[in-house]
């Protein structure tokens, strides 16, 4: 029974944390719904997180998800961490932390969920693995272009 809980609470946190990651992904990068929605993302998986280890307590053979989680809050706590300090690149730090942090526990989800998701089941199970990364890092350039590369002077 108790086990039952802690995997709900772990679904509920996890739907929290993918929905206020996008909002914050989305959202215009200024005071507001941007880092609202941050503090939002890292709390839930944060609680994701701690789940997951219970979990992988009482389930040894999934383990691998909890290094996966703990992998996703480690490279959100350093996104969050470097927009606090200030360093010279920061924001893209902050970006690049964020986003695999995102990559990451979508692997985690796809990796345990996609073999029972419709039309997911049908891809070879080595997907799972590599396809949140395939899209994420495409789209992590990107967003490393489009918000801090120095702009060139014409003249």
């Amino acid at each position: 029974m108790l086990l039952r809980t802690i995997i709900v609470i772990h679904i509920a946190a996890g739907l929290t944390a993918v929905t206020a990651g996008a909002t914050a992904m989305l959202a215009p990068k200024r005071p507001g719904r941007h880092p609202r929605s941050g503090r939002a993302y890292l709390g839930a998986l944060a609680v994701l997180t701690a789940s997951a280890a219970v979990v992988a307590t009482a389930r040894p053979h999934t383990a691998y998800l909890l290094i996966l989680g703990a992998l996703a809050f480690a490279s959100a706590g350093y996104g969050w961490r470097v927009r606090r300090v200030h360093h010279r690149g920061w924001r893209s730090r902050h970006i690049t932390g964020m986003a695999l942090s995102y990559v990451a526990m979508l692997t985690a989800f796809y990796v345990d969920n996609g073999p029972r998701l419709p039309l997911w089941n049908l891809l070879p199970p080595l997907t799972f693995w590599f396809l949140p990364a395939a899209v994420g890092l495409p789209l992590l350039l990107r967003a490393l272009r489009r918000h801090h590369m120095p702009r060139r002077s014409s003249g």
